[in-house]
């Protein structure tokens, strides 16, 4: 049984567009929670929470506490982390569902599991986007928060959950879960490339990259921020 956690902030259109997949499976007992973490949106966004039933909690925090408060709201063993606009594609309950039996089972070791990513997009940049994603997470284990993060409760709790990051929360809680207990489950996480055509797909990658290979040498999170805030503002 599943509590899903979304980050939603002023995304009233994407947040509706995460919630439909999750339909099928909470008919079926799987999904049995969900929990909207609302940094406090000007738009609709904790409406349209409170209309597919879920619960909502405000949090103005960094990423990484607002990720934090709603897994603390959370009452059910194992936990799926998303962001509002990431669709999970048709079927992944029963491949998340085969996932959650072998390790409640002890068919395998205890794990989380992280979905593949894809730009709802189309041409070549995208395409090269997604393959060296699937490179990275395949050589370090290393996925970005926006490709979900369903993982046991007890081993959530066991590694020190999320921290109270303002970003790269994702890539630290990766690294504290280790190769060995991070899994890329095949299903699919589709994403917008919204931000990839804004910022151009070379650019946004090129700073994605910079930024975390400066987090995994050591450098200080408050110049890893003003750095990246600065490469965004960049004409």
């Amino acid at each position: 049984m599943i509590s899903v956690v979304i980050l939603a902030r002023n995304a009233a259109r994407p947040l509706a567009a995460t919630l439909r997949p999750l339909i099928p499976p909470a008919v079926d007992g799987i999904v049995r929670q969900v929990i909207v973490v609302d940094g406090r949106s000007c738009d609709s966004t904790a409406k349209v929470a409170d209309d597919a039933g879920a619960e909502i909690v405000e949090c103005a925090g960094d990423r990484g506490a607002q990720l934090a408060d709603g897994a603390a709201r959370a009452r059910f063993p194992w936990l799926l982390f998303i962001d509002a606009g990431t669709v999970l594609e048709d079927g992944w309950e029963q491949i998340a569902t085969t996932f959650m039996r072998r390790v409640d089972c002890g068919e395998r070791a205890v794990a989380a599991g992280a979905f593949t990513l894809r730009l709802d997009d189309t041409g070549i940049a995208p395409r090269l986007i997604e393959q060296l994603v699937q490179l990275r997470c395949k050589i370090w284990r290393r996925p970005y928060g926006d490709q979900g993060l369903l993982i046991p409760r007890k081993l959530f709790d066991a590694v020190g959950g999320y921290k109270n990051l303002p970003m790269m929360e994702d890539i630290d809680l990766a690294r504290r879960l280790g190769r060995s207990r991070l899994v890329m489950l095949d299903a699919t996480a589709v994403i917008s490339a919204e931000h990839y055509k804004q910022d151009g797909y070379l650019l946004r990658s090129t700073r994605n990259q910079l930024c975390q290979a400066l987090y995994g040498a050591g450098f200080p999170m408050r110049l890893i921020t003003r750095l990246y805030g600065k490469m965004e503002m960049a004409p």
